[in-house]
């Protein structure tokens, strides 16, 4: 009788890692820059409050491109979806069970979708059999099955529970309804940036800020951008074309109706470009695999693209928003 109930609790065991299948080996189109994201640095909790929805989804969004696999709680292998939820609380300070239909029954419930914050966990099936990172919008962060990788997805059904973590709710990009600057990866909100001296001392420095103020981009990142792109040289031209400061090509330029050799214009069609990144994207790093490769590319990836050259650029202006900030990427 021991043996048949051992058997019993394992075979329980087994369903709730999600009822998937072993998938095949895979690395996943996107796995190689989400693993760099992911070990780059953690979100933080700002102004020691605690974390937030939003550190929650900031954290998510560092493993996407990971492959799925079935029973993975490492990123540097593969995630099935609930070592995906688990992995991101643990980045957080928070610890969760290992399996869904465990993680559907912690924190406090939520009554509905329309009630639910980003960061909140969302529970499918019964008894429950996935689990997902909630966005707002109606979107999720999950790692939906054999074969795929950690993406933002559409919530495809009505979830089964929905269950919060963490007090505090997610707020708009850059602040928290509290007002309190939302830390995505070093980066401060759009009046200014972390450390002492602000950008008084770097080239253009005024006009980052004056972009910055007027769009919502934080003033450092603008600055990390025109010098990964130009070294702050207003008269760069790329081999493939990029002009200016920010290093627009004429087409984007055209568009935004900015001259890129004006470093004022240039700074604030930049700027404008990056807000509508961050907007779409929710995270610098895409922001900036964006700004280099196009948002279709980063779409199409879910993820940074697993272009050598954009992976390069967003580490390298990560690196300079750091030196700038005094704070990790």
């Amino acid at each position: 009788m021991t043996g048949i109930a051992e058997i019993a609790s394992r075979v329980q065991d087994l369903h709730n890692l999600c009822m998937r299948p072993a998938p095949p080996a895979t690395t996943g189109a996107g796995f190689a820059s989400a693993l760099a994201q992911a070990q780059a640095g953690q979100p933080g909790t700002g102004g020691g409050a605690g974390p937030t929805g939003a550190d929650a989804v900031a954290a998510a969004r560092r493993y996407l491109g990971v492959p799925y696999v079935w029973g993975g709680t490492d990123p540097a292998t593969g995630l099935d979806c609930s070592g995906l939820v688990q992995r991101v609380y643990a980045d957080l300070g928070v610890r969760l069970p290992r399996v869904s239909g465990d993680q559907a029954r912690a924190g406090t419930a939520v009554a509905s979708l329309a009630d639910a914050r980003p960061g909140d966990v969302l529970a499918f099936g019964h008894p429950v059999d996935h689990v997902a990172i909630y966005l707002g919008g109606n979107q999720m962060i999950a790692a939906p099955e054999p074969g795929d990788h950690v993406r933002v997805q559409q919530v495809y059904a009505p979830p089964t529970a929905i269950r919060r973590l963490l007090p505090d709710p997610a707020g708009p990009l850059w602040t928290t309804p509290v007002g309190r600057p939302a830390n995505l990866g070093g980066v401060v909100g759009p009046s200014g940036l972390a450390g002492p001296g602000g950008l008084a001392a770097v080239p253009y420095g005024e006009l980052f800020s004056r972009a910055g103020s007027r769009y919502g981009v934080p003033p450092a990142l603008l600055a990390a951008v025109a010098k990964v792109e130009s070294g702050y040289d207003p008269n760069a031209v790329s081999p493939a074309g990029a002009r200016g400061l920010m290093q627009l090509m004429p087409r984007t330029a055209a568009g935004l109706g900015v001259d890129p050799m004006d470093p004022a214009r240039a700074v604030d069609g930049a700027a404008r470009l990056l807000a509508g990144h961050l907007a779409d994207f929710g995270s610098v790093p895409l922001a900036l695999a964006a700004y280099n490769a196009g948002p279709g590319a980063v779409r199409r990836y879910g993820g940074v693209p697993p272009y050598p050259e954009t992976q390069s650029y967003v580490q390298k202006v990560q690196a300079a928003l750091a030196a700038l900030t005094g704070v990790g990427a």
